[in-house]
């Protein structure tokens, strides 16, 4: 039924919902990695593919982490992710990618990958926009394994939601194996049960695609196979699927491009879930498949199969300026929050910086130090809006209140929804829906004889860039 064209996405998603783990490994297993593209570009929640960045360095350096991070929005992704290196950094990465993204390009969404309650604390004080780390596994004893239940991770979605935060569940191929309770049963068999787990937790989307266990389904007969299933599964089930291509698993440039085509060329809904904005040297996430010397490979791989891989080239002068712009409306808002200063020399260093090899040192304590006070002072991304308005950068601080007012309409909590530049929610969309908006377009067109007046609400506004 997938690969009829006359089959309409939402019959197929109709049955996948009611049938059972075991029965959707046995439809998927009756397909090859061709056939399972083809239902990829089907069966995907949003039709405008995107993907995540990993923004991270070694040295928690927040100069960097806000260079990088605007480079990285600049050259097109929709969402950021970082962690730390040192726990107790974790809030000051955090408002370094938030201030970057949104000096690259207004509505990139940022989260900062932590312990599970300190992720969500920082969502709620608005240092934070999304989260995607809540890992679940397909066999109980994982579970119990890491103090968790079907139900706890359940509790915690609805924590996000109830917050009008949008998150997604994380799982992947192997990760019961690696854990060494997978009980004799099939990985990808596993995976699809997490992916039922999600759905039932009426969770938006999963981050899957074997994630950081990769290198266990690549050392297998298949397994890169299998990974391109798992985020088929995803997507027959209505999720967002953020299809990983983070984590390195090879040395070799053949073995790890041919695992990304599988999702690069159908599109998915974040082709990476990952790709480091950084050297690899850098990337605190154990290093991803592509980094930022492959820039300029990706861009001419859309432009030789022309598709849309979810970034775009950026001259030199812009990435310039963008980085120095992040770094001095950094170097404001730590200085109106009283943060231990950023200096004009680190801001020199950031805009031209490859890695953090090229940054001169922070004082690590300091840092450490006025993260905590910054917590135990109940600062909010309220204070950062503040802040960088009393600091003269008020475009950078329009752009992060307009996230925080996100929050309470909720639009970004629908399955796979993304900004544009205008903050217009772009999600996922059923074909029955696109119809009908196109169909009051004409009759708009007839009425008033000016069509762009149908445009001048968000909502439809995200929809026509959907279509066209």
């Amino acid at each position: 039924m997938m690969l009829t064209p006359s089959v309409p996405r939402e019959e197929i998603v109709k049955i996948c919902k009611s049938i059972t783990p075991a029965k959707m490994l046995e439809v998927v297993s009756c397909m090859n990695v061709v056939e399972m593209m083809q239902c990829m570009q089907k069966m995907r929640a949003r039709r405008t593919m995107a993907n995540q960045a990993h923004v991270t360095n070694v040295n928690d350096n927040p100069v960097q982490i806000a260079a990088d991070a605007a480079e990285g929005a600049l050259r097109g992704f929709a969402e950021e992710e970082t962690t730390v290196a040192v726990a107790r950094y974790a809030p000051l990465n955090a408002i370094s990618l938030l201030v970057g993204s949104q000096c690259g390009r207004p509505g990139v969404l940022t989260q900062c990958s932590l312990e599970e309650a300190t992720e969500l604390e920082l969502g709620m004080r608005g240092f934070t926009a999304y989260a995607e780390t809540i890992s679940v596994y397909g066999t109980e004893d994982v579970f119990t394994d890491g103090d968790d239940t079907p139900w706890s991770k359940g509790f915690l979605a609805s924590a996000y939601a109830s917050r009008g935060l949008k998150m997604r569940f994380t799982s992947g191929t192997g990760s019961e194996v690696q854990m060494g309770q997978a009980e004799g049963k099939s990985m990808l068999y596993l995976e699809i049960r997490c992916l039922y787990i999600t759905k039932g937790a009426g969770v938006q989307g999963i981050q899957n695609g074997s994630v950081s266990c990769i290198g266990i389904p690549a050392a297998v007969p298949s397994g890169i196979r299998a990974v391109l299933a798992e985020n088929l599964v995803a997507a027959m089930l209505d999720l967002e699927c953020a299809s990983s291509n983070d984590q390195t698993f090879s040395h070799s440039d053949l073995r790890r491009t041919a695992r990304t085509l599988m999702q690069f060329a159908p599109g998915t809904d974040f082709i990476c879930s990952g790709y480091s904005s950084t050297p690899n040297y850098d990337n605190m996430f154990a290093g991803s498949n592509w980094d930022a010397e492959d820039y300029d490979d990706w861009t001419v791989i859309q432009r030789d199969l022309k598709v849309n891989g979810g970034l775009i080239p950026a001259r030199e002068e812009e990435v310039v300026a963008v980085r120095n712009k992040a770094a001095r409306a950094l170097q404001a808002l730590f200085k109106a929050l009283g943060l231990p200063p950023i200096t004009d020399q680190e801001v020199e260093a950031a805009t031209y910086a490859n890695g953090s090899k090229d940054m001169p040192p922070r004082d690590k304590v300091a840092d450490i130090k006025a993260a905590q006070d910054l917590l135990n002072r109940g600062v909010t991304g309220v204070d950062f809006v503040k802040g960088l308005a009393k600091e003269g950068h008020t475009d950078v601080a329009q752009s992060i209140l307009n996230l925080l007012k996100q929050k309470i309409s909720g639009d970004y909590l629908q399955t796979s929804a993304i900004f544009d530049r205008d903050f217009n929610v772009i999600l996922r969309l059923t074909i029955e829906m696109t119809i009908k908006v196109l169909a009051q377009v004409i009759v708009w067109k007839v009425k008033i004889g000016n069509a762009l007046k149908i445009f001048q609400t968000p909502l439809i506004h995200g929809i026509y860039k959907e279509v066209s």
